[in-house]
């Protein structure tokens, strides 16, 4: 595929609503009281962000979905992409929802929430093997080679890949600018791996989240004016995941995800500390970003240092195409 005007539209047309849509929304949720509820066990510096719009995901899905819907018909290949950044958006925006609307600060109740994320990944799963064949060919990293797995493995592989990349995704969602600035790096990534396989065909939605995030960050970035929300984080989260798979590249994510990884890693290790001794920490606080935090690193720091820890890791993870 050439790199011509057509190629870089998706980016510009995304870009450009989010840009538009941004100063139009923001206001709108202030005025309907759509606030981030900020927990008091987190870090004191996040307490002055209390009140500060969320739900900030719809303009990106916004986006995402008007740019996709110009190329769908082209460009089929994007449609498993779209349903899953679409639905897993519509589960965060549920919970977002109960939790700014209704008040009641946990959300979805935990089995909500997983059945929601459940079904979003059956129905792609189904897609995935009776509506477009694809094969359960994965690309192992550094080594060029290709293995297949039994639909079994692969079925119960995808679930893993799906729900713990969604939820990476989520738990990276912390600070300002992180999501969104890790992802748009990522979305890059999948950019050029995707015209790298010979699968140029998914560029209108991998350029189109690209557009959508760096429109975004513009009102993201330390101090936000506006946060993203599960309504934002996991619909991104989906996008990774699914655009993963169908690129033949699930494996990639532990290189160029990394810091999804190790967002959840750390949660699930303090969690599982805390409760072997009885109260005592491996890190200051979790996710891993707060622990940093706490240490004395500005948040600003944090961010940018994980962003470029990740564009490193896409570097290395197309070496390792």
């Amino acid at each position: 595929m050439k790199l011509d005007f057509d190629f870089i539209m998706p980016v510009i047309i995304s870009f450009g609503i989010s840009v538009v849509f941004c100063p139009i929304v923001i206001p709108f949720l202030k005025k309907l009281k759509f606030g981030q509820f900020v927990r008091d066990d987190g870090p004191e510096t996040h307490l002055k962000k209390a009140g500060t719009p969320t739900m900030g995901g719809l303009i990106i899905l916004s986006s995402v979905l008007i740019t996709s819907l110009i190329y769908v018909t082209r460009y089929g290949e994007i449609i498993p992409i779209l349903f899953m950044t679409l639905g897993f958006g519509l589960v965060g925006f549920l919970d977002d929802y109960i939790k700014v609307v209704m008040k009641r600060s946990m959300g979805l109740k935990a089995t909500q929430k997983i059945m929601g994320q459940f079904v979003i990944t059956v129905v792609f799963i189904a897609y995935y093997y009776f509506v477009a064949e694809y094969s359960s060919e994965t690309i192992i990293p550094f080594l060029g080679t290709v293995i297949t797995m039994p639909t079994w493995l692969f079925t119960v592989f995808l679930f893993v890949v799906v729900l713990g990349t969604v939820n990476g995704v989520n738990f990276t969602d912390g600070l300002d600018g992180l999501a969104s600035g890790v992802t748009v790096i990522i979305a890059t990534f999948f950019t050029i791996a995707s015209i790298a396989l010979g699968k140029g065909q998914l560029t209108p939605i991998t350029l189109a989240v690209v557009g959508s995030l760096l429109g975004f960050l513009l009102f993201n970035v330390y101090p936000a004016r506006v946060f993203m929300g599960d309504t934002g984080s996991l619909a991104l989260g989906g996008f990774v995941a699914s655009t993963a798979v169908i690129l033949g590249i699930p494996l990639f994510i532990l290189i160029v995800g990394l810091i999804y990884l190790a967002e959840v890693i750390s949660v699930i290790l303090q969690v599982g500390f805390f409760k072997l001794t009885q109260g005592k920490r491996i890190f200051r606080m979790a996710p891993i970003h707060h622990h940093f935090e706490l240490g004395g690193t500005s948040e600003t720091q944090v961010v940018v240092a994980f962003c470029i820890i990740t564009a490193v890791l896409c570097m290395i993870g197309l070496a390792a195409l």
